[in-house]
């Protein structure tokens, strides 16, 4: 009987501290962050102080007073977002910067390191840089719409909202291989038939095309299994390659890959008609829309061992110390498209226009072939359909953080060879 006393108060000691831990992990949440932060997050009701239940008519009062949001954007069509924006919501100025993906991080960093506290609202891919460099060095704040929560799986919405998802893909000339894609295993690519004739956009200047690219590294085990499949043998490394991922972009380079400086030109590249010889694109899904605004006959090739798409978020997040915090909260929301929106619903194109930019509001300009909504009840874009059907991966925050450097060097270096 003392035994099972003895033993019934350990149990019970044990479950107090626990609770103990547990309450002050959770009091002290917010002890890594800087004081002035903490203070700014308590006013603007953001972070740990953001308790999911979200007054949306005082936001809008509080915004409405703000009278602006300042928007840091890695996408041109921020300016189509701004407009929508302001027509809904008058009164609230937009004043937005569209500087590509890199231009976005580097300024925020820049800005932030000399206590300039400009943005309210980042959005841009990157996912490493973003995660690691923005998020967990706190120069930004994840703020998820509560009406939003139960539509938006929790990989997309932690640690930090993505706005909608991308394809990286590769593209081929419909027109010039009327039987069909011309490949179906990537290291064709590699062959001497394809020098030349492979092309994408400058890494170095694309934080997405980065991400596509180096996901591929990631994935050797997949890729060596890919060259067995396709010599029926073990392949051979190049001296100081390390592994099936590194070596098929040493390969790739060395077979005159063609780097260009914009996924237009890339997109144009495979995609125009009249060519007897197009190269193939690595490049987003999205330049499919090329098809139909520039007469462009790009398709998608399908199958491809061993992987045919790369998923890569876009994030968007509330900067930190943002001015018009309550004015990015409600801009937040918009880019995720109405809530009333459903899987049943009919959205017909031209989207940025009438009854299809209301639904869609800050969705609508990306709503095309090649992107997704991180929203279940959002339905694809028309011609977008193929989506569900890819033999997709998805873009690693912390692969792209730890060794994506490693990967940078590598290719710097092999790209100058």
């Amino acid at each position: 009987m003392k035994n099972r006393i003895l033993s019934l108060m350990l149990v019970l000691v044990m479950l107090s501290l626990t609770v103990q831990l547990f309450a002050a992990g959770q009091k002290d949440s917010s002890k890594d962050y800087p004081p002035e932060m903490v203070e700014w997050m308590k006013s603007a009701k953001l972070g740990p102080y953001d308790k999911g239940k979200q007054d949306w008519d005082e936001i809008k009062k509080l915004a409405r007073e703000e009278g602006e949001v300042v928007i840091y954007s890695s996408s041109s069509r921020i300016a189509k977002v701004a407009a929508s924006f302001e027509k809904k919501y008058p009164g609230i100025k937009v004043t937005y910067f569209d500087l590509g993906s890199v231009g976005t991080v580097e300024k925020t960093i820049q800005e932030q390191d000399a206590n300039l506290f400009n943005a309210d609202v980042i959005t841009t891919g990157g996912s490493g840089q973003v995660i690691h460099e923005l998020l967990g060095k706190y120069r930004l704040v994840n703020f998820v719409p509560d009406m939003y929560k139960d539509q938006i799986p929790k990989e997309l919405r932690e640690p930090l909202l993505a706005r909608i998802v991308e394809g990286y893909v590769f593209l081929y000339n419909t027109e010039a291989y009327k039987d069909g894609p011309p490949i179906s295993n990537v290291w064709e690519l590699t062959e001497e038939k394809w020098r030349g004739k492979i092309v994408v956009k400058d890494p170095m200047k694309s934080l997405s095309n980065k991400m596509g690219l180096w996901t591929m590294v990631q994935h050797a085990d997949e890729f060596a299994k890919a060259y067995k499949n396709y010599k029926g043998k073990t392949i051979e490394l190049h001296d100081g390659v390390p592994d099936a991922g590194y070596e098929f972009i040493y390969r790739l380079l060395h077979n005159d890959l063609i780097i260009l400086s914009s996924g237009s030109k890339v997109a144009k590249a495979s995609g125009e008609k009249g060519q007897t010889n197009p190269p193939i694109a690595i490049t987003g899904y999205t330049y499919i829309r090329y098809n139909d605004s520039k007469g462009y006959v790009n398709g998608i090739i399908k199958p491809l061992d061993p992987v045919e798409n790369i998923i890569t978020p876009v994030y968007t997040g509330i900067a930190r110390q943002a001015k018009h915090p309550n004015a990015a909260k409600l801009f937040t929301a918009f880019e995720l498209g109405d809530i009333s929106i459903t899987k049943d619903t009919v959205i017909n194109p031209p989207y940025t226009e009438g009854k299809s930019l209301e639904l869609l509001q800050g969705l609508a300009p990306y709503y095309e072939p090649g992107s997704k909504s991180p929203r279940t009840t959002v339905p694809l874009a028309k011609g977008g359909e193929l989506w569900y059907d890819l033999k997709s991966w998805t873009v690693d925050p912390d692969f792209m953080w730890y060794e994506g450097l490693k990967v940078q060097d590598f290719w710097v270096q092999e790209a100058g060879n």
